[in-house]
C-alpha cells in the first residue's frame, strides 16, 4: 500500500490570498469575516455578513489575464487555477509529456458555478437574451478539474469528488486511492467554492443553517462564527480555494521532491439517515476507521482539526463522536471556521492546509469567539495559538447528504 505524501499546497481564504498572510493572521487570532458586499441587499435580507476573499493579483499569472478568463465568469475557475498552479510550483514537479499520463486530478467543488446560471437567467428575464455560450461550461462542476488539467497538462485519471462540505478532504482521499491502485504517481487535489450569490446565501438562511442577522441583537461580524460555543447560531457563509499535491513516497524520492507530511490513514462513511442532520453512529465510525487505517491508537492523535460549523446539532454530534473515540480524553481541538467561516466544499481543503502548516510549525490555531457549552467539554485552544508538537493530526469533514470524510495526517520529517 502506498502512503500518499504531501509535496505542495496553497490556498486563498477570507484571511488572505497568500499563505504567509493567512497563516500570520490565523496565528494572531484574527477573523476574516466582515460585512457582505458581493451583492446589494436591503435590511430585510436575512444575511448581512460573510467571509469574502480579497482580489488576487493576476499580473504574475498569464493564465489569469482578462483575455484568458473572458469566458470563465465564475470566480471558481480563476481561484482554482491559481492555487493549483502555486501548489505545483511549491511541489517542484514539472509535468512533462512523459510524466503527464501519471498525474491525476481530483480538484472539485460542492456548489460549482451556479452564479453563471443565475446571471444568465436574470438576463433572459430582463432582456430576453439567450445565455452566453459558456454559461453551461461555467456551471459544470467537473469543469473545475478540467480547467486545472488543461492548465497543468495532467492527463492521468480525473474525477470530481463532490461530497458537499467534505469535498476538499474527499479529493485527497480519492487521490490517495488513485495512487494505491497504481493509476497515478501524483495527483492534483483540492476544492473551490464561491457561493456568495443571493439565492444560495438566502437558501442557507431559510433552512436555518446560516447565521442570520437580528435587528434587536446587533453583533460584530468577526464575532459571529463560534463553533462549539454555547451561543452558536449557525455557520457564516464564506468562499475560498485550496490545492494540495500528493504523490507516492517512491515517486517523491525518485524525483528528489521534499515532503514532511503523509496521509497516514482515512475513512469515508455515509449517514444514510437525514439530508443535513449528522448521524452519530456513522460519524463515529468514520473517525474510528481513519485512525485504524493509520495503524495507530486514538491516544496517538495529538490534535483534532474539527469540522465545527457552529450549528447546534452538528457541533454536538461531532463532540459526542470524539468523546466516544477518545474515551473522554479528547485532544485539543481547533475549529478554523471560527476565523474563516464555512467555504462549503473548499473548507476541508483550506482547513487541512492550516492543520498541516501547524504541524510543520508546531502550532495549534485558536478557536476564537468561544464560550464553553456545558454539554460540550472540549479544549478548543481558546486562549490563542498554542505551541505543540504534532506527529498525528485528525481532520474531520462532514457534508450535507451524510457524506463523511476523515483523514489522519502524519509528520514524517
Amino acid at each position: 500500500m502506498h502512503k500518499a505524501v504531501i509535496i505542495g499546497y496553497d490556498t486563498v481564504s477570507p484571511l488572505g490570498t497568500d499563505m504567509h498572510t493567512q497563516w500570520e493572521r490565523a496565528v494572531s487570532g484574527e477573523s476574516g469575516i466582515g460585512r457582505l458586499t458581493r451583492f446589494s441587499f436591503n435590511e430585510d435580507f436575512p444575511v448581512h455578513i460573510a467571509g469574502q476573499v480579497g482580489e488576487i493579483d493576476a499580473g504574475p499569472y498569464p493564465f489569469l489575464s482578462p483575455r484568458e478568463m473572458a469566458h470563465w465568469i465564475s470566480p471558481i475557475f480563476k481561484h482554482a487555477m491559481l492555487v493549483a498552479h502555486r501548489a505545483l510550483e511549491r511541489s517542484g514537479i514539472e509535468i512533462t509529456p512523459d510524466l503527464a499520463p501519471r498525474v491525476g486530478v481530483t480538484f472539485s467543488s460542492a456548489v460549482g458555478g451556479l452564479d453563471a446560471v443565475i446571471a444568465a437567467d436574470r438576463l433572459m428575464i430582463k432582456e430576453n437574451k439567450l445565455p452566453h455560450p459558456f454559461t453551461n461550461p461555467n456551471s459544470c462542476i467537473n469543469m473545475v478539474g478540467g480547467k486545472v488539467s488543461i492548465l497543468t497538462g495532467a492527463t492521468g485519471p480525473i474525477s470530481a469528488t463532490i461530497t458537499a462540505c467534505a469535498t476538499g478532504a474527499t479529493s485527497m482521499i480519492i487521490g490517495s486511492l488513485f495512487l494505491n491502485q497504481g493509476l497515478a504517481d501524483a495527483v492534483i487535489c483540492g476544492a473551490v467554492d464561491f457561493p456568495l450569490v443571493e439565492p444560495i446565501v438566502a437558501g442557507f438562511a431559510s433552512m436555518n443553517g446560516a447565521y442570520k442577522h437580528k435587528k434587536d441583537q446587533p453583533e460584530q461580524p468577526e464575532q459571529a462564527s463560534r463553533p462549539f460555543s454555547v451561543n452558536r447560531r449557525g455557520f457564516v457563509v464564506s468562499e475560498g480555494a485550496a490545492g494540495v499535491i500528493i504523490c507516492t513516497r517512491e515517486f517523491a524520492e525518485a524525483h528528489g521532491l521534499k515532503f514532511q507530511i503523509e496521509i497516514a490513514g482515512y475513512g469515508m462513511t455515509s449517514d444514510a439517515r437525514h439530508f443535513v442532520a449528522p448521524n452519530l453512529d456513522t460519524v463515529t465510525r468514520c473517525i474510528a476507521e481513519s485512525i485504524s487505517d493509520a495503524g495507530i491508537r486514538p491516544s496517538d492523535i495529538a490534535a483534532v482539526n474539527a469540522h465545527g460549523t457552529s450549528t447546534k446539532i452538528g457541533d454536538k454530534v461531532e463532540f459526542d463522536a470524539l468523546n466516544t473515540i477518545f474515551g473522554g480524553k479528547i485532544p485539543p481541538v481547533s475549529a478554523n471556521k471560527s476565523q474563516i467561516g464555512h467555504a462549503m466544499g473548499a473548507s476541508s481543503g483550506i482547513e487541512s492546509i492550516f492543520a498541516m502548516e501547524g504541524m510543520l510549525k508546531n502550532r495549534l490555531l485558536p478557536t476564537i469567539n468561544y464560550t464553553p457549552d456545558p454539554e460540550i467539554g472540549l479544549d478548543c485552544v481558546s486562549e490563542g495559538a498554542r505551541s505543540l508538537e504534532q506527529e498525528f493530526v485528525l481532520k474531520n469533514a462532514f457534508g450535507f447528504g451524510g457524506c463523511n470524510s476523515c483523514i489522519v495526517f502524519r509528520r514524517v520529517g
